[in-house]
């Protein structure tokens, strides 16, 4: 019997399907009745309608509460048959659970899923150690919930499986490839080619598929940034050498163009200025105020004798001596800020 048994079992673990094990039940229930009603003393409680489907439920699931039981032996023997159809269902039951959990995880390690998400990121293209960097850093402050990782046919299995990062693999111009990454739903879209000509290449596929994302392209040379305009005008091109810019692009749009203008005369310039001696120390709020009401600036930041800081408080103090970094059209004079802060 147990020989038997086990080779039912290993029949059984290979069948894939759902009807199994309700087939299995109602054969089962079907066939034990009747041969209950026969093995039993006539007028026996347990073959009557309302309680046997109730003592076939309990046997089948080996639970037996006992509160019906055969009397004869051969019911007993239909009790056994119960129960060991029961354990054929439920070992079909839990093998098809098993199946099916093992599928979904090859799926998502082969990349063959499709996502259905809305508001993510998709990252295009994988370089070990750059991506896992770039994805650490958007997930590191909690802003960004779903992140995609859509990869070449080369990356075998999903890299970061210990990630929060569902995986697609497949040609990173196939439109179908990038629908089933999410790019037409996504807020951003980040192009990681493994080459110019390769992202500008992908860039032309993600604007036939995309709606409304934020679109960042990495170029390694930046020269080359002129072509994303044939794609589209509102691409944003960033330096391929530079993941900490791109991460801040993909959270704050148009970032990069700010850093640029910032490190370009593009109207406005970065200057420096040391606090006179005549004024003595100077409150932050006060130095700022001036800057922004007297001559447009803005002030980014200060060195003092403790270092360099970025953005200081409003309540700080700058003794005279220190030097304050601010954004302006033209350069002021020593005599123009002190005139400024004496006035103020």
């Amino acid at each position: 019997m147990p020989i038997l048994l086990s080779r039912l079992l290993a029949r059984i673990a290979r069948v894939t399907t759902w009807a199994t094990p309700v087939l299995v039940i109602a054969a089962v229930f079907v066939t034990s009745w009747p041969l209950m009603a026969l093995a039993e003393p006539a007028g026996s409680a347990l073959v009557r309608p309302s309680n046997y489907w109730w003592y076939f439920v309990v046997t089948a699931s080996t639970v037996g509460y006992g509160d019906f039981s055969p009397e004869t032996a051969e019911g007993q023997a239909v009790g056994g048959y119960v129960i060991v159809g029961g354990i054929v269902a439920l070992t079909t039951v839990f093998t098809k659970l098993a199946s099916v959990l093992e599928q979904a995880r090859g799926r998502r390690m082969q990349g063959s899923i499709s996502v259905d998400f809305r508001g993510h990121t998709v990252l295009l293209g994988y370089t070990a150690e750059r991506t896992e960097r770039i994805v650490a850093e958007l997930l590191g402050d909690g802003r960004q919930r779903d992140v995609v990782l859509c990869a070449w046919d080369d990356v075998g299995t999903h890299p970061m499986p210990g990630e929060a990062v569902a995986f697609v693999r497949g040609d990173l111009t196939d439109a179908s490839v990038l629908h089933r990454a999410g790019v037409p739903h996504a807020a951003t879209v980040l192009v990681d080619a493994r080459d110019d000509n390769e992202a500008l290449a992908v860039a032309l596929a993600v604007d036939q598929v995309t709606e409304n994302a934020h679109v960042v392209v990495t170029l390694r040379d930046m020269q080359r940034s002129f072509l994303l305009n044939y794609v589209d005008g509102d691409f944003q091109p960033v330096q391929w050498h530079t993941p900490r810019m791109i991460t801040e692009e993909l959270q704050s749009p148009g970032i990069t163009e700010v850093y640029a203008e910032l490190m370009t005369q593009g109207g406005a310039n970065t200057y420096s200025a040391t606090v006179p001696e005549s004024v003595g120390p100077v409150l932050v709020d006060r130095c700022r105020t001036v800057l922004g009401r007297e001559y447009g600036a803005t002030l980014l930041a200060a060195r003092t004798a403790d270092g360099l800081t970025v953005n200081p408080s409003w309540q700080a103090r700058l003794p005279p001596g220190s030097t304050v970094y601010y954004i302006s059209a033209s350069p002021l004079s020593a005599k123009q800020l002190e005139a400024a802060l004496r006035a103020s």
